[in-house]
């Protein structure tokens, strides 16, 4: 588009390209485990936004400048539902983190050059690639412009998020989190999700069975009261007929 024009004020913004999330089920599996890790640690935060592949535009009028991170990390931004991040809607910040995992498809161009180019130029601080097929992870961090190459990423911990990584092993990335606990398969979150909610449903349980007998016992309670009110008006009533009729209570 030249300089000074201005885009078509219908211009799209694809939000897929028609391709799979994954190319297969292990990179299906890490992008779920990282995205559903991240969203665990953040989740006491309402404007850390984690996406998984999320078409970023980073550029107004231009929709065809575009990527879609498997997974990426957005600080400073409402965690809300997008159908893409448009950047000049977001107060014009990047993705500050952002994650691709290796499959049969990919090439060492695209990821390390192609890709990191794109980052690089478009303000993403941290980049990382997973390769589950060594377990190996290879890591880039902003230095000035540039996105440098981390030398050893084992043992590496983020600057962004605090996590750790260490060498993975295919659907299992190595990453643990700032208390040092791995980063759980979704199935496990899934299963611990669960187990949280029937244990909260099991104490609700127990305090309505609490709440229950303590009512009941209230009602008992209750009763004997007004069965002692009904006794005594009753014993008047007696002790006034007697009075009444000149008898001795003996």
């Amino acid at each position: 588009m030249p300089r000074g024009t201005l885009p078509p004020p219908d211009l799209e913004y694809p939000e897929t390209d028609g391709q799979p999330m994954a190319n297969n089920t292990i990179q299906a599996d890490v992008m779920i485990r990282l995205k559903e890790g991240l969203e665990a640690m953040f989740a006491h935060r309402d404007d850390v936004f984690v996406a998984i592949d999320l078409f970023w535009y980073p550029v107004k009028g231009r929709n065809d400048i575009r990527h879609a991170p498997d997974v990426m990390v957005v600080f400073g931004r409402p965690n809300v539902h997008r159908r893409s991040y448009k950047q000049w809607e977001e107060e014009g910040v990047a993705p500050q983190v952002v994650f691709e995992v290796v499959s049969d498809s990919n090439t060492k161009q695209e990821l390390e050059y192609d890709k990191k180019d794109f980052y690089e130029l478009y303000g993403a601080e941290e980049y990382y690639i997973y390769d589950p097929y060594t377990g190996r992870w290879k890591g880039f961090i902003r230095q000035g412009k540039k996105l440098v190459e981390v030398p050893e990423m084992e043992g590496w911990v983020s600057p962004r998020l605090g996590i750790r990584f260490e060498r993975g092993r295919e659907t299992d990335p190595g990453v643990y989190d700032t208390e040092g606990n791995p980063f759980p398969a979704y199935v496990r979150l899934r299963e611990a999700l669960e187990e949280a909610i029937e244990r909260v449903e099991q104490e609700r349980r127990l305090r309505e069975q609490e709440r229950q007998r303590a009512e009941q016992e209230r009602r008992l309670r209750e009763q004997e009261r007004q069965r002692a009110e009904q006794l005594e008006q009753e014993l008047q009533r007696l002790r006034q007929m007697f009075r009444e009729r000149g008898l001795s209570e003996e």
